[in-house]
This record gives C-alpha cells, structure tokens and sequence, in this order.
C-alpha cells in the first residue's frame, strides 16, 4: 500500500473497459496487484466469461498506461474468465463496511489513545463510527469516554439476547470495561479471551457502520489470532514511538500481520510521542524517545507513515479526564490528517483487493 502502489492505480484509472466504456478501477476489474522486488508489476483482470472479445484491447490499453509512468517495468497480466464473486463476505457482521485494527509490538506506545482519538477524527470527518476495545487486560476506552461504570444493555429482538454498544455522542463502543466491574482484576486463559472477543463480534447487535476501529493489546497473542480467525480486517494501523525497542517489537507484530496465511494488509504507520515542544519554546523540539522509527517501519512495512504525534499534556488529561471526544483539542486538527490519509489507503485497498475472508490459522 505504498506510493508506487497509487500510481499503479491511479495511471490505471485511465484504462476504459472496451465495452461499457467505463474504467477497470470503477468497474473492480482489478485485483491482487503487488509489485515484486525487481518492481515488476502483477495483476489479476477479471473478465465476464471466456466469450469476453475484448482481452487484447484490454492488455494493450493496460500496458501503454504503465509504460507512460514506469518505462523499465516489466508488467504481468493475469486475465481471470469471471467477474469477482463474493464482493460482501463479511458474514458475522455485514453491516460494518470497513475493520480496522490498531496494533503495536509493546504497550506503552499510546495505542489506546490513538485508537480513540483516530475513531473521534473519522466521526468529525463525517463517518459512522464503532470502536470495539479488544484490550481484554486493560480496558481502558471507557475511562478516555467518561462512560466508566455504564453497562450496555441487552437486546432481545432476534432469535438469541445480544449486547448493545455503549452510544456517546455518535460512536458506538464496546469494552470489556463496561461488562466487569472497574477494578476488576482480568485474570483470562487463551479460550476465554478468544470466547469474548467472539461474542464481540456474534453476540453484538453493532449499528450500520462505515468503520470499526478495533483497539488491540500489544504483541502477537491469542486476540490478535482470534480477531483475524472471526472476521476479515480491512486492514492494521501500526503504532510505534520513535525509539529502537518499540521499532524492534512493531516489527514483530507487524510480521503477523503480513505471514501469508494471514495477509492482512498494513494500511499504515503512526508515530507517538515523536518529540516534546514545551508551550513557552515554540519551535523548541526535544527528541526524548529519538527519532526515526515511525519512518522506518513504515519502510519496512511497505506502506505510509500517516502522521508523527508529538506528547501534548493537553490530550493525555481529555484522555484521563473522559473527554475523547472534546472539539478544539490540540491535537485534533493532526488526526483529522492522518484520518483523512487512512480513508484514502481503505478506499484504495477496497479498489484492488478482494474484501478478503477471516483466516484460517492452524493453532
């Protein structure tokens, strides 16, 4: 999901399908595009049946709108004889257009608050919005919405009771949180905690929603494999600071991600805590974690760094204080950027990608 990735795209937008003179990109005729590491250029083209005349047009139009961007690439053309199928497979919660995950390699990083605050910018940016705290050990999105103490209600419009999401102002939550007592001690072996993420997703009557912002404990455990076994993840948003051991740990997490039998696409990197500025030295920056990291993993990860975060006491108290959701916070004008930024890496990933299945992982 890089920028040559949206080039690709973007020069392919110009190629009109012969027949009904619209291009392949609106019409979804592309898939599976990946760039090798010579940059050679691959690509699945679905066509409707073999009786479709028009392959040769196609293959012809497709290579002249690369040549004209990238001369040197060699470019693969797969034409497949059916139009894609499927175009809907999320079953368990098909009214959710897009899952988003919120990952890290260690905790520490500022994950939680990145996870409430990107779901905060795409509610500003218009959106219907979920965000599900799939922390299970340290539940702490009802505390950064001032809903501590809440209890979701149950439903009993359907064949079995589910929970409703928490709803403050136009996001919908839910959390463990909400379900125990605040001080509860979490003390969960590997099925229960993949029991509960499940009833999350089956045993929920979430809302119609364009986005659902899954907020993860750090590492590669048993809810980041039940999360990709239960449903099919639009993709992961990586959080690191800017220090070496969380650079070393996101790199493990992200490897996850990206194992083959897994293949959930990483639409981006987001740098916490990338340096402090204190109010009375403007322009004054101090690098207290270093710097770099959120560069390089996004290098790593083939993918964008979508915005560095600098600390701000101002948001760190909207968190503690309940008040994710507060306009006119400091920070908020850089995560309606980085939403912004990250409705573009979906919405192109939607465009060449096929939505995808949940995995099947062998434990």
């Amino acid at each position: 999901m890089n920028e040559r990735t949206e080039q690709i795209v973007n020069a392919l937008r110009s190629v009109l399908e012969p027949v009904r003179k619209i291009d392949i990109i609106t019409l979804r005729m592309l898939r599976d595009l990946r760039v090798d590491a010579q940059g050679g250029i691959h690509m699945n083209i679905y066509i409707p049946g073999k009786a479709y005349s028009e392959q040769a047009v196609l293959y012809q139009r497709i290579h002249e709108a690369l040549a004209a961007i990238f001369p040197q690439a060699t470019v693969h053309v797969h034409f497949i004889n059916s139009m894609p199928s499927a175009e809907a497979p999320n079953l368990t919660v098909p009214q959710i257009s897009n899952i988003i995950a919120v990952a890290s390699g260690k905790g520490g990083v500022g994950k939680s608050t990145i996870s409430a605050s990107l779901a905060s910018a795409l509610i500003r940016a218009g959106y219907r919005v979920g965000l599900m705290d799939a922390d299970l050990y340290g539940p702490s999105i009802p505390a950064m919405f001032g809903i501590v103490g809440q209890k979701p209600a149950v439903t009993h419009d359907g064949p079995t009771p589910k929970l409703v999401p928490i709803q403050t102002g136009r996001l919908h939550i839910v959390s463990l949180g909400n379900i125990i007592d605040p001080e509860q001690a979490v003390v969960l072996r590997g099925p229960r905690l993949a029991a509960i993420i499940k009833q999350f997703f089956n045993d929920t009557a979430w809302p119609p929603l364009d986005y659902l912002v899954v907020d993860l404990p750090p590492g590669t455990g048993d809810i980041q494999l039940t999360l990709v076994q239960t449903i099919p993840l639009t993709g992961v948003v990586m959080v690191t600071t800017p220090q070496e051991i969380a650079y070393i740990d996101a790199i493990k997490a992200a490897n996850m991600f990206q194992m083959e039998q897994i293949a959930v696409p990483v639409l981006g990197v987001i740098e916490n805590m990338s340096w402090f500025e204190p109010p009375e030295l403007p322009g004054k920056r101090y690098y207290l974690f270093g710097q770099g990291a959120g560069a390089r993993l996004a290098d790593y990860t083939q993918t964008t760094l979508l915005g560095q975060l600098p600390i701000v006491e101002e948001h760190r108290m909207s968190m503690d204080t309940g008040q994710a959701l507060s306009d006119g916070l400091r920070l908020n004008d850089d995560f309606d950027r980085i939403a912004s930024l990250l409705i573009k890496k979906v919405d192109l990933r939607n465009a060449i990608f096929s939505p995808g299945l949940a995995v099947q992982v062998q434990s």
